[in-house]
């Protein structure tokens, strides 16, 4: 999948092996450069994708994407869902762009990449996220998508979160 700045790889478990692996691993595989501090939701959200794929043929394409900045080959970031789409027709999205390449656009471009692959799909009817239950960069990203903030939740492990949701 390709948006006007970014190639979007989608992860199989090859893939997210190599990521676990390390980032020399991950930049042999495909091909591509890896700086040191590419993602911040780390080895463990990896690992998780990496199982369900494992146990589970019919969610590949629901996990791990890999946003690739076409001009210099460099993996920015992770996003993707977290999962297939439930019976309702609803699947969660998740994004993070590297801190040097963060304020130019780049994760509303990689969301709004996902948004259109997950509509695609005949089954997807809605799509949530969560956020911080403030204002950041974040809830920015998903109001430029088009996203509505449907949900205060007090999570007793993650605190004040809104749940945001965008319909087909």
């Amino acid at each position: 999948m390709e948006t006007q700045n970014l190639r979007l790889i989608p992860c199989d478990s090859e893939i997210l092996q190599s990521a676990i692996a390390g980032n020399g691993s991950l930049a042999q595989k495909l091909g591509i450069i890896v700086p040191d501090d590419w993602t911040e939701f780390g080895i463990d959200a990896l690992q998780y994708a990496q199982k369900k794929l494992a146990a589970n043929t019919d969610e590949k394409g629901w996990w791990t994407y890999f946003p690739i900045l076409k001009k210099q080959n460099k993996l920015i970031g992770s996003g993707g869902y977290k999962g297939k789409p439930t019976s309702e027709g609803i699947v969660e999205l998740g994004y993070e762009i590297a801190p040097a390449y963060r304020n130019r656009g780049f994760a509303s471009e990689m969301a709004n990449g996902l948004i259109e692959n997950a509509f695609q799909d005949e089954r997807v009817k809605l799509i949530v996220a969560h956020t911080l239950g403030e204002e950041n960069p974040s809830t920015k990203v998903l109001k430029k998508c088009g996203f509505e903030k449907i949900e205060v939740i007090d999570d007793p492990d993650d605190g004040l979160l809104w749940k945001w949701a965008l319909k087909k």
